[in-house]
């Protein structure tokens, strides 16, 4: 059963309606067989027996509203980051419909950052991917920078990408991305990453975001992270939505089923 929150009479910024989202999977291994199999499969035209269709997303609906921080929980694999990416327009739906004001940032999609160029540059390159002007990018370059912390213990700024942990990384792109204001935000599971000195940081970005009439998806495993930044959450399961409703309230009956699940 899903409980419908009540909720402020604000202007929507997504609205959820039915949506349905499959998408097929190639190959059940590695190896030079499935590729052999795959092969002789595209000649013969017939269907190839390790292709599956996986049905991820199914008949979700909700409506969020500006100013609302949602967190979204549930199991491995019950398709809380395919809802983000068809929110963001990344996955097309089967059935159903997405509509949302303006367009949505996914972190670490639209921050377009590249491995082999230097933190510098990504910063510049996934800023002014998001719109901002030289002039903006040139004015909040060094607030990125200190935000992320990743010159906290040296000059790695000026060093590729692919020399950066995965927590730097996910530090640096969500310091892009909070660097512009979003109708629209969705994050997933950017803010487990850095000491608890970022992740307060981050939580404060957050609050300012709402504050700017935006909207902000959060997935994270971290219970604690959606209780102290959303006031709301949604709870899926199977690709189904189970509950809808105040985040501590939404957190505390999942965590009360995974419960019984494992006595």
């Amino acid at each position: 059963m899903v409980e419908h929150p009540q909720t402020a009479e604000e202007s929507p910024t997504v609205v959820v309606d039915g949506l349905h989202v499959t998408y097929r999977v190639h190959g059940a291994g590695s190896g030079r067989g499935n590729a052999v199999r795959a092969l002789r499969g595209l000649l013969s035209r017939a269907p190839s027996p390790a292709v599956r269709t996986v049905h991820a997303v199914k008949g979700v609906s909700f409506v969020a509203h500006k100013g609302e921080a949602i967190g979204l929980i549930g199991s491995n694999g019950s398709g809380k980051s395919t809802l983000l990416k068809a929110v963001a327009g990344l996955l097309p739906a089967d059935r159903g419909r997405v509509l949302t004001r303006g367009q949505p940032s996914l972190l670490g999609v639209n921050a377009a950052l590249l491995n082999d160029l230097t933190g510098e540059r990504n910063v510049v390159l996934g800023t002014l991917a998001m719109g901002m002007s030289r002039q903006e990018v040139a004015e909040r370059y060094d607030s990125i920078v200190e935000f992320s912390g990743i010159n906290e213990k040296g000059d790695f700024v000026s060093l590729p990408m692919n020399t950066y942990s995965s927590g730097m990384s996910a530090r640096l792109k969500f310091s892009i991305a909070a660097a512009k204001t979003h109708e629209v935000l969705l994050i997933d599971e950017a803010l487990s990453t850095g000491d608890s000195r970022f992740q307060e940081r981050s939580r404060r970005r957050i609050a300012e975001l709402r504050e700017q009439a935006g909207t902000v998806f959060l997935v994270s495993h971290h219970h604690k992270t959606v209780t102290e930044t959303c006031d709301r959450a949604l709870w899926l399961e199977s690709g189904t939505l189970r509950m809808d409703g105040p985040a501590d309230e939404v957190v505390a009956a999942y965590e009360q089923s995974v419960a019984a699940k494992g006595r």
